[in-house]
């Protein structure tokens, strides 16, 4: 997979293309260049190539890199971390609390990725290296962190997609680093001036209350930028937020529908899907258009998410 040069998004935050699962647009990885060179997601393992690249075409060097932060551990997110932290000699690695023990110890975290992803999961994600306790740093809700004289990041607990979920904040930007909380940001559609952000709702931490809180959270912070793990940013945050909350509920009752008639996660992941492309078809958006690509298989794991929701609810 071709490279690409990082994107400048303000003066001092650019973005790299991961190409998670060999597919443009689809993870990236956010660095802050402050006095402390900081990185925000790595991505999955084979998406390090791309983070070394970025960090070359932007003047740094792995040495420079101070602070790794992960929103939360799901491969996607966070698999390369344990070979990132190995060519990073003055990183430390920055995980919420619930996080720390599945980064030492990734057995658990990959077993559930295996379940969902078949014979896929070591192209996609392998190797998933364990990082050395004494690599991690734990922050939680009210945590700060001082990378630059006039930055302090800010963390705040912000589950809904999983429990082990961080927000940060940077008051440089007036910009929030969601992960996915906030939900999937389709870059692909940038050519048509279509703006289109769905929840991310994969199993096995869902909560849709939980998630509408920290949405709400973010909203009451009036936000300037959202700085999305799928893919790229926004300085239109609150008809992001509010279109992720609105397509949340959509989803969610269409999961008790699912339910109450005794269907399962495909039934689910296609009704989902054909809202969505219901929806995309008033905009003009073409049928052939590869959105719909990365659409579907959005919608297969989040209807994973959302049938465990309710099955637990019944325990």
């Amino acid at each position: 997979m071709q490279g690409r040069l990082p994107i400048q998004i303000t003066d001092r935050i650019h973005l790299i293309d991961g190409f998670d699962m060999g597919i443009p647009s689809r993870t990236g990885t956010y660095v802050i260049d402050e006095e402390e060179l900081t990185i925000v997601e790595t991505g999955p393992s084979p998406s390090i190539k791309h983070i070394r690249k970025g960090l070359q075409d932007l003047g740094h060097t792995l040495n420079e890199v101070k602070y790794i932060i992960l929103t939360h551990i799901h491969l996607d997110h966070a698999g390369g971390a344990g070979v990132l932290i190995k060519l990073c000699p003055n990183a430390k690695v920055i995980v919420h609390p619930r996080g720390k023990r599945h980064l030492m110890d990734p057995v658990k975290l990959t077993g559930g990725a295996r379940a969902i992803y078949g014979e896929s999961f070591s192209e996609f994600f392998d190797p998933v290296e364990p990082i050395p306790e004494e690599k991690l740093i734990v922050k939680d809700e009210g945590d700060t962190l001082q990378i630059g004289p006039n930055c302090i990041l800010q963390f705040l607990d912000t589950p809904g997609h999983a429990r082990h979920h961080l927000g940060i904040y940077d008051p440089v930007s007036n910009g929030m680093f969601t992960g996915d909380t906030a939900g999937v940001r389709y870059d692909q559609l940038d050519p048509l001036g279509i703006d289109l952000f769905l929840p991310s709702t994969s199993p096995n931490h869902f909560d849709p209350t939980a998630m509408h809180e920290s949405i709400d959270r973010m909203l009451n912070m009036n936000l300037d930028f959202i700085y999305f793990g799928h893919f790229g940013s926004t300085l239109k945050t609150t008809k992001a937020l509010h279109q992720v909350s609105e397509w949340l509920d959509i989803f969610v009752e269409e999961g008790e529908r699912v339910i109450a008639e005794g269907k399962g996660y495909d039934v689910l992941a296609e009704r989902m899907f054909n809202r969505v492309k219901e929806h995309l078809k008033q905009l003009q958006v073409p049928d052939d258009h590869p959105v719909y690509i990365l659409i579907n298989l959005d919608m297969q794991i989040s209807a994973l998410g959302i049938i465990d929701y309710f099955q637990k609810l019944k325990q």
